[in-house]
Parts: C-alpha cells; sequence; structure tokens
C-alpha cells in the first residue's frame, strides 16, 4: 500500500526532528532521543517501549533497504509530534522506497510488526517524493480512564 500524503496530513511544527546519516549506529541515537520525549511527556514504560521497537524497527529499515550499497548512505530523518494525546513519528527517506527485495537481509517483519504496535501504521511518499513511515501511538490512556 502506497498513498500519497496531503499537506493537512503533515504535521507543520514537530516536537521532535532529527536528520541524520542512515548508519546503524544512528538508530540507537533515535530510540535515545525518544527515551528523552517519552521523559518530557510522562508517557508510561510499556507504551515507551512500543514506541522505541515501532521506532527501531522503521529507521532500521531505512539502514537496511533504503539506498543501494553503491550509492553511500542517504538521510534518516526522523519527526515526531503530540497532539490530542497522540504521537505521530514519521521517519523518512530519500532511497528506493518500500519494495520487495528477493535478496532482503531480513526477515520482512518489521512492518507487521510496527502494525501490532502502533495505533495505525501508514506508509506512502511526501510532497518531495520520499518515503515515509507513519505511525500515530496513544499516550497516557491511563490517565484519561482516570479523569
Amino acid at each position: 500500500m502506497c498513498l500519497r500524503l496531503t499537506p493537512e496530513e503533515v504535521t507543520p511544527t514537530p516536537d521532535l526532528e532529527l536528520k541524520l546519516p542512515a548508519r546503524a549506529e544512528n538508530v540507537a541515537v533515535v530510540r535515545h532521543a525518544f527515551g528523552g520525549l517519552g521523559e518530557a511527556f510522562d508517557v508510561d514504560e510499556g507504551t515507551m517501549s512500543d514506541i522505541k521497537l515501532a521506532v527501531t524497527e522503521a529507521c532500521t529499515n531505512v539502514v537496511i533497504h533504503a539506498y543501494d550499497d553503491g550509492d553511500g548512505e542517504g538521510p534518516l530523518e526522523v519527526d515526531a509530534s503530540v497532539d490530542d494525546h497522540r504521537l505521530t513519528i514519521v521517519v523518512r527517506d530519500r532511497g528506493r522506497g518500500i519494495v520487495p527485495r528477493p535478496d532482503s537481509p531480513g526477515l520482512g517483519l518489521g512492518l507487521p510488526l510496527i502494525a501490532t504496535l502502533a495505533e495505525s501504521l501508514e506508509l506512502g511518499k511526501d510532497d518531495g517524493d520520499h518515503t515515509e513511515v507513519r505511525m500515530t501511538f496513544r499516550l497516557n490512556e491511563g490517565d484519561e480512564a482516570g479523569a
């Protein structure tokens, strides 16, 4: 499934923006940044664990699949915004897009895992024709139940 994201679906000012080279060691940097974001927004431990795992999977997909070996590394971009008790995360690359690869080094379980962990998952392209994985997570459900 691939769709074109409309301007109203693009968050104007993210709470977190990262642009790093798509290297394996930078996946840990992204994961650490989300730990800090979780602390700032007081996200419960279980939800934060799911968010970190999903973000790790999405970023690892960029590192492994987005760029051809001969092309060098391209960018790994991550935006996150909190709005109305929901965290929206966009992982973006400028690589080949989400296409099946017969020589894939992975098991092909990353996107299904993200879909299981997230409230919603969208795959598409932004206005610049960059591949995007957009995930949404509900935050602090326990607080809402008590209110």
